[in-house]
């Protein structure tokens, strides 16, 4: 557990993880609450199933830990893990819905849908928290502490 808290106080990783927790927990908080205009939980579920071909299991998990990843981040919480989670949610995204748009985004919105360049910069925000940790101002930093003093 040690070694999943483990950071350093750095400000690099602490910006990181509070952008890439606060972007993406809005994304999470449509699917989950239905805040910002999105369609809910049950609507979210319905989805990743029926038009994605998720699994009951997976598209709940996906959704539930989009929000929960991007929470902890934005704390820092068990950044690696939450860094990890947001990760694969990006991964999914790009396999399952953007990939067939090409790269970039709709900003002419002039093809179907949104390219995957967003969410490459995600993955590589996310990498590097795997690698760094939560740096200054993170729970994972408190509680490492503590966990050394002992």
């Amino acid at each position: 557990m040690k070694k999943l808290l483990a950071t350093d106080g750095g400000l690099d990783a602490t910006v990181l993880r509070i952008v890439l927790g606060g972007v993406i927990l809005p994304h999470g908080l449509q699917k989950t609450l239905g805040l910002f205009g999105g369609p809910g939980f049950g609507a979210s579920v319905d989805m990743f199933t029926q038009d994605l071909g998720l699994p009951h299991g997976l598209a709940v998990t996906a959704i539930v830990g989009e929000t929960l990843a991007a929470a902890a981040l934005v704390v820092g919480l068990l950044t690696r893990l939450a860094a990890l989670g947001v990760l694969a949610v990006m991964v999914g995204a790009i396999v399952l819905v953007h990939a067939p748009h090409g790269f970039f985004m709709n900003w002419s919105g002039q093809q179907q849908g949104e390219g995957f360049e967003y969410h490459l910069l995600a993955i590589g925000m996310a990498l590097a928290l795997v690698i760094r940790g939560g740096g200054a101002a993170s729970l994972d930093r408190s509680l490492w502490r503590r966990s050394t003093e002992r």
